[in-house]
């Protein structure tokens, strides 16, 4: 297959339908309970809740639609706000909103959020304690609950039906995409929750997703059966994260190299094996790094412990493998690494988005190798059958994010061309995002003359090899290294021998990589070793026949741009004075502690963003307070006191 339009970018129409102004709807339409009556002013309760003077894109229509009884399906990035979307028809007053999570290590902190804001807000999950269920099943019975979180297997018992459907307004389906075959974390037991939503016909459903192709968006609207539904779809990029995708070649080094770009801040590394991640939080704490490992093979307590410890910002990494991070808010990550590649651009682009939550800068890097590929592959297959349907949508999954991890094009055009999204945004500069390798100039493309006869060195090496060794020794042959196992095959006397002694082995390996991932290259998966070989779509590119793209990092001392992300932080005032550092740091330790008390984690309070500007402010007095974003009535209420004993010089 040839691949040239996936290095280019191309730009693609929107999608069919992306709202831009808010729907215009009666107030005073009545469907089923959902009532939106004069007199309730959203942006008045955002303020009073949750201390924002208007909405994020998208939310109001999306808190509209709900209002007045009709479906909706909202894709907003994450940090897009999806969750104040179906949490502000519940704080409005207009009824009991059901919120449907996979995310069951999530829900008890959602509920402590939701509380903070002021809601009356439960869960029910099978981790839940008896004392809490209790208390949950009380309030669903006296009509006092608002937003109930529910597992869909907790919800497809059946035995809510009586005490969520008289006062039900609003079914939310959270990380919606679970229920498509096409979608990236696909759950057998979303298919079901029609039956579960039927029961509740008088209800708007809203399906919520931060990753969804408009063939998965197409899938959601099919399987919740969502009724002439609102398409409320915002745009995936995260302007604020700033991509970089390089070649793995020292795993332990190049992660620790990022690790130390952040010290004392936190980070995520996500890992593709057990293995992988005891090694390398292994490795990490050796150097001294406050880490701790998280994967299925831990006892629940090891994992809750460092899930916890994560999450309340007594540890600063935390190095997993993708059984971490779907139910994780911590609002200031400040760099997420993979160290293996992830197993498509769906999860990528969400795991990557559990960085800069709080909107400031945050980096993302991918450390790629094609290996890990048919690891994904091996993995997915090793234990069931998939149906061709689930097959293809693997395979289309691998080679997209491995083009997008080797293409040497702007990171987030890529990302939004996924998505089919147009990108730039807003027109830019020439120069490109400013926000990604690429743009950076820490990866360079190589000219397309360059390109074309660097690939037919390579294949023509693997084509003279003729199929039957894997990887290392065609790097041998093309770096001209002797052995007792070339000179047996005489294959120190062909002219490829030694073709690319010159580019060195790093530059050899990403060169394959690159060219397994545009199909030009494959690696068998019949034999007891993995052997490299020559595709038709490869001898047919030596041919002349075919484009190809290659690229290599840059040596880190030819790199002196500063990413944009950064340059844009500093004038919007995120820099401050050392005296404002020292004071944002005794805030965060005071909103550390408060929080151990209250045993819920600090975000939950409130954002970095927040102690930024209450540093750089300094408020003196409750009603200053009631000036800054992201302090509603309730936190005030609760914390301001302490935050101005603090700022004012006092203790805790």
């Amino acid at each position: 297959m040839v691949w040239p339009n996936a290095f280019c970018v191309p730009a693609r129409p929107p999608p069919p339908r992306i709202c831009e102004a808010a729907i215009n709807i009666p107030r005073q339409a009545l469907v089923g309970f959902a009532c939106y009556n004069i007199g309730v002013n959203p942006e008045e309760t955002l303020k009073k809740r949750w201390g924002y003077d208007t909405f994020k894109p998208l939310q109001k229509e999306a808190i509209e639609a709900a209002l007045s009884g009709r479906d909706c399906l909202v894709v907003l990035p994450t940090g897009g706000g999806k969750s104040l979307c179906y949490q502000m028809p519940a704080a409005m007053g207009r009824g009991l909103v059901l919120v449907v999570s996979p995310l069951i290590a999530l829900m008890d902190d959602q509920v402590a959020a939701a509380r903070e804001a002021g809601l009356a807000a439960d869960a029910l999950h099978s981790n839940l304690k008896v004392g809490p269920k209790r208390e949950a099943y009380q309030n669903l019975a006296n009509g006092t609950t608002e937003l109930l979180y529910v597992s869909p297997e907790r919800l497809l018992t059946g035995d809510l039906y009586e005490l969520i459907a008289p006062r039900l307004i609003l079914a939310a389906v959270d990380e919606a995409h679970c229920v498509s075959h096409w979608g990236h974390e696909f759950r057998p037991e979303y298919r079901r929750l029609t039956e579960a939503l039927d029961l509740f016909p008088k209800a708007a459903r809203m399906a919520l997703t931060a990753t969804a192709t408009p063939i998965v968006q197409e899938d959601i609207r099919t399987q919740l059966a969502l009724r002439d539904p609102e398409i409320l779809i915002g745009h995936p990029d995260r302007p604020n994260l700033i991509y970089r995708a390089f070649p793995r070649r020292d795993q332990s080094k190049q992660v620790l190299e990022v690790v130390r770009r952040h010290p004392g801040e936190g980070g995520i590394v996500y890992a593709q094996t057990r293995k992988d991640v005891e090694r390398l939080a292994a490795s990490l704490k050796k150097e001294g790094v406050s880490s701790a490992p998280y994967h299925a093979g831990l006892n629940a307590e090891e994992r809750r412990s460092a899930q916890d410890n994560f999450v309340n910002e007594r540890l600063d990494v935390i190095v997993a493998t993708i059984a971490f991070g779907m139910g994780i808010d911590r609002s200031n990550v400040r760099y997420v690494v993979h160290a293996n590649t992830p197993r498509s651009v769906e999860h990528y682009q969400q795991e990557s988005g559990r960085a800069g939550r709080d909107g400031l800068p945050a980096d993302c890097t991918l450390l790629f190798s094609a290996a890990d590929l048919a690891t994904h592959r091996w993995m997915a297959k090793k234990d069931v059958t998939l149906s061709a349907e689930r097959e293809r949508a693997l395979e289309k999954q691998l080679r997209d994010i491995g083009r997008y991890a080797v293409a040497p094009v702007c990171r987030h055009g890529q990302l939004a061309s996924h998505f089919s999204a147009p990108y730039p945004v807003v027109p830019q500069a020439a120069e490109g995002c400013g926000a990604c390798d690429v743009c950076l100039g820490e990866t360079k493309g190589l000219s397309d003359e360059e390109a074309l006869l660097t690939a037919k060195k390579v294949l023509s090496a693997a084509w003279r090899a003729e199929g039957r060794y894997g990887t290392g020794y065609v790097v041998n042959l093309l770096l001209g290294r002797i052995n007792d196992r070339m000179t047996a095959n005489g294959h120190d006397l062909l002219k490829v021998f030694g073709l690319l002694k010159e580019a060195g082995e790093p530059a050899v390996r990403s060169w394959i990589d690159q060219l397994i991932v545009q199909d030009y290259l494959e690696v068998t998966e019949d034999n007891e070793y993995p052997l490299l070989r020559i595709t038709a779509e490869g001898k047919a590119l030596c041919q002349d026949k075919g484009t190809v793209r290659l690229g290599l990092p840059v040596p880190p001392k030819a790199v002196k741009k500063k990413a944009k992300a950064f340059q844009k932080a500093e004038k919007a005032g995120v820099t401050f004075l050392e005296a404002d550092k020292e004071l944002f740091e005794k805030l965060r330790a005071l909103r550390r502690s408060v929080a151990d008390k209250k045993g819920i984690p600090p975000y939950v309070i409130c954002h970095d963003t927040v102690l930024i500007e209450m540093a750089a402010a300094k408020p003196r007095s409750l009603e200053a307070l009631r000036g800054m974003k992201g302090m509603g009535e309730k936190r005030i209420e609760k914390y301001g006191q302490l935050f101005l004993d603090v700022i004012a010089g006092g203790g805790f």
